[in-house]
């Protein structure tokens, strides 16, 4: 089955949310939340992830999560995870009160796939393009239709090495051709499909603002801040979330456009 037939099949069944004039959607892909050890690659970044939850919630926004918000191929407790990252899980649930909250499964977190959704299509109620959403490893053979090899040689081969500098070859967000292959197959299914794709995976925000219909949200993991894909007045904004030094030399959590507002046409 070829990458674009698996994304096909993955919208089979999507949950499906209304997108008009009045909703607030905001997409963070990727947090990949460990165990709090030295491979928690979220653990850097995780005061700018709950500052972005506390602004989003206060705000009215929905939240989407689409894939690797845990790390469970370096991991095996998903308790351990909970735990550790407490404060974000109860963020969850004050998001769920007010039914404002999807999380969808990715390849590093595969084994909640029972009890999260693999896809889900916002509606256009306006005369627009629907835009449809998920994790993205669908057009990564390897990390799909392989994915127990994959997280094998994560688990076992490459977890120890990464504390030596040493990149995982399988992951699509550091190999340079894996990356192009892939984003190449999500463009083709969006203009065979005449709509707009979001995913994450490749861990590189991307927000077209030309005829392009391809985005993407980024991640929690990299350096110094984290990506998120904002929905309002149908328009997406792509935005980064960092930290910034006032003149008193006090630090504060800032917000910063990276690219938009984009009009959903």
């Amino acid at each position: 089955m070829g990458c674009r037939k698996r994304i096909d099949r993955a919208f089979i069944n999507a949950i499906r949310l209304p997108l008009d004039g009045r909703s607030r959607y905001v997409i963070i892909s990727d947090c990949h939340r460990g165990e709090g050890t030295s491979n928690d690659n979220f653990l850097k970044n995780q005061h700018l992830y709950f500052a972005a939850l506390e602004y989003y919630y206060k705000r009215g926004f929905f939240y989407l999560e689409p894939g690797d918000g845990e790390e469970l191929w370096e991991n095996r407790s998903r308790k351990r995870i909970k735990d550790c990252h407490e404060d974000v899980y109860e963020m969850f649930e004050r998001f769920g009160r007010n039914c404002r909250i999807l999380r969808l499964y990715g390849n590093h977190n595969m084994e909640l796939k029972e009890d999260l959704a693999e896809a889900v299509i916002l509606e256009n109620r306006e005369g627009g393009r629907d835009i449809y959403m998920l994790h993205g490893h669908q057009a990564d053979f390897f990390n799909s239709v392989c994915w127990r090899l994959s997280r094998f040689l994560v688990r076992y081969f490459w977890k120890p090495l990464e504390r030596f500098g040493v990149n995982d070859p399988t992951s699509a967000a550091r190999n340079y051709k894996k990356l192009e292959k892939y984003e190449r197959c999500l463009e083709e299914w969006t203009k065979e499909n005449n709509v707009y794709l979001a995913a994450g995976h490749s861990h590189r925000p991307r927000l077209p603002e030309g005829e392009g219909r391809y985005l993407n949200a980024g991640s929690c993991v990299h350096p110094r801040s984290i990506t998120a894909i904002e929905i309002e007045n149908m328009q997406m904004t792509l935005v980064k979330w960092m930290m910034e030094t006032r003149p008193d030399m006090t630090l504060y959590v800032a917000r910063e456009v990276m690219t938009g507002p984009v009009a959903i046409r």
